[in-house]
């Protein structure tokens, strides 16, 4: 539907810069017309599903960072995790899945485009982290900011295998059975995140950014096809900062807890009718108090 998305002339539009700038005149809105009425704002950028689209110079910023590939990426993002409380300490990295190729068995020109591919989607990644930032830094800024309750989750499955084990300029070809080669790909390298493709990176990139778990999207049995983190912050509440929760939570759990963190007992009968008791159970004990 046209009407959903607004037309630009802007060669550099971007929607999630475009969402970002709507989301933060509303709330100033809303809060200029009633300050002390509470507010819920929902913002579902489009990062960092395909097609990974970023303005050139966010993706320049991770040029060559990926040339050491996936294999040694997920190795390096391991002990990353380590060293900063993310996973056990005697914890062991699960092995590359089966079906994906290491990157010591790619040749020259393969590793060139599929690292390009990796470039696109963490300059995708950054460029939302960015704007994001500024709606927080916003609303923060306003009257009462420090009472307001932001709940960030990072995507809504894990990483996902789309592009193949290819990659991918055009997404649709690999949803009606058409494989792509990283042969006809490479002539475009420096087109991908444009607004030419319908890019995606290699299905082994996928697997890298669901480190430290198995598989990706597709494989609903295994972590990295389901697990995100989560990041939230009430600054008039929560006092802790940067401090990792352990308790496994779902998604259905979030409405519970904002009811509760707001003082709201969802009614049992609305309009005359009988509503489905709620699936989920709140979790804000868990972040309003320092015991983990």
């Amino acid at each position: 539907n046209r009407n959903l998305v607004p037309s630009s002339d802007n060669p550099n539009y971007h929607l999630t810069e475009d969402m970002t700038d709507k989301a933060s005149a509303w709330t100033r809105k809303v809060t200029s017309i009633a300050p002390d009425a509470p507010f819920f704002l929902y913002v579902a950028p489009g990062a960092n599903h395909a097609p990974h689209h970023a303005p050139q110079e966010w993706i320049d910023k991770f040029k060559g960072q990926f040339d050491g590939g996936w294999d040694n990426y997920r190795e390096e993002t391991f002990a990353r995790q380590k060293k900063r409380g993310r996973v056990p300490a005697n914890a062991k990295l699960t092995p590359r899945s089966e079906g994906l190729p290491a990157w010591d068995s790619l040749n020259a020109d393969q590793k060139k485009v599929y690292s390009r591919m990796m470039e696109v989607f963490a300059g995708f990644a950054a460029h939302v982290d960015h704007h994001m930032g500024r709606i927080v830094d916003s609303v923060r800024a306003m009257p009462n900011g420090e009472n307001t309750i932001f709940v960030y989750i990072a995507g809504d499955n894990g990483a996902s295998a789309e592009g193949g084990l290819e990659g991918c300029l055009n997404e649709n070809l690999y949803f009606n059975g058409f494989p792509e080669r990283w042969q006809d790909n490479i002539k475009h390298m420096d087109e991908l995140g444009g607004p030419k493709w319908f890019n995606h990176f290699p299905s082994a990139g996928a697997h890298a950014m669901n480190t430290p778990f198995q598989f990706t999207k597709q494989i609903a049995s295994h972590f990295g096809g389901t697990r995100n983190p989560m990041v939230v912050s009430w600054q008039a509440r929560v006092k802790d900062r940067g401090v990792v929760r352990n308790q496994f939570l779902h998604t259905i759990d979030l409405v519970p807890t904002l009811y509760d963190a707001i003082g709201i007992t969802p009614p049992e009968v609305l309009n005359g009718s009988r509503q489905k008791p709620l699936d989920g159970g709140s979790f804000l004990k868990s972040i309003t108090t320092s015991d983990t």
